[in-house]
């Protein structure tokens, strides 16, 4: 593991886990308790206000979602995870406004709500798509999908 360059006592101690790929390249998981407060810490005080992506992945019971965050040549990516069968996360539209477009992919993608977001209406997804199928969550096969869009 690579030492980091930068660092900040107060995230360390909130961390669930911190892993330093590179010197500029940094993965942060916490609660999603502490997710809220750590962004706002990140965006305001740390000066995280460029979004590269968010990104969801589905690891069985949760959803991860991942903020790729950069700031000067150091890329953060923020994790947290929400339950599946109630994923909820608080918005970050209200500190980085160039949000708003991936958390409303992640929305389309995964089902996860962004609690706060003016518009979660779909973007990727076409008109008539069901309300319960989240395409990239592991339940839902190609055939799974078209057996439901055919017997809608």
């Amino acid at each position: 593991m690579m030492k980091l360059k930068w660092r900040d006592k107060w995230l360390e101690r909130k961390a669930i886990e911190i892993t330093v790929q590179q010197s500029r390249r940094v993965f942060v998981t916490v609660s999603q308790d502490d997710f809220r407060k750590t962004m706002e810490r990140l965006v305001k005080i740390k000066g995280f206000t460029q979004i590269a992506t968010i990104t969801g992945v589905d690891i069985g019971k949760e959803i991860e979602v991942i903020y790729h965050l950069k700031h000067k040549e150091l890329v953060l990516s923020l994790r947290t995870r929400t339950s599946k069968k109630e994923p909820v996360i608080p918005t970050i539209v209200d500190l980085i406004p160039g949000s708003a477009l991936y958390e409303r992919e992640v929305h389309d993608l995964f089902g996860v709500t962004f609690i706060g977001n003016p518009d979660l209406s779909p973007l990727l997804l076409p008109e008539g798509w069901p309300d319960d199928v989240y395409p990239l969550r592991k339940k839902w096969t190609s055939e799974i999908i078209k057996h439901k869009l055919e017997g809608s």
